[in-house]
């Protein structure tokens, strides 16, 4: 396996842009220089990361998401895996 994050991914495993053998490294987000730990995708090239709004949910229980824009830096935390 190689050092290099995806440009897109997904922690929901319904989702196209889902990976669980990269999600088992555990995978850091840095959005605007400020580490967050509530992500729920990423798009580096698009600029733009998912996050959960609270504890709403969808009509089919998945958590509601808010899109922010800004600069996304993924990175593997530690050396997970």
């Amino acid at each position: 396996m190689t050092d290099t994050l995806p440009d897109r991914l997904s922690t929901n495993p319904q989702n196209p842009h889902y990976d669980a053998e990269i999600l088992a490294r555990v995978v850091g987000i840095r959005f605007n220089g400020v580490e967050k730990t509530n992500v729920e995708e990423y798009c580096v090239s698009e600029g733009w990361i998912r996050v959960a709004a609270g504890n709403s949910k969808d009509r089919n229980g998945n958590p509601m998401t808010i899109k922010l824009k800004g600069r996304v830096e993924p990175f593997f935390k530690g050396g997970g895996g």
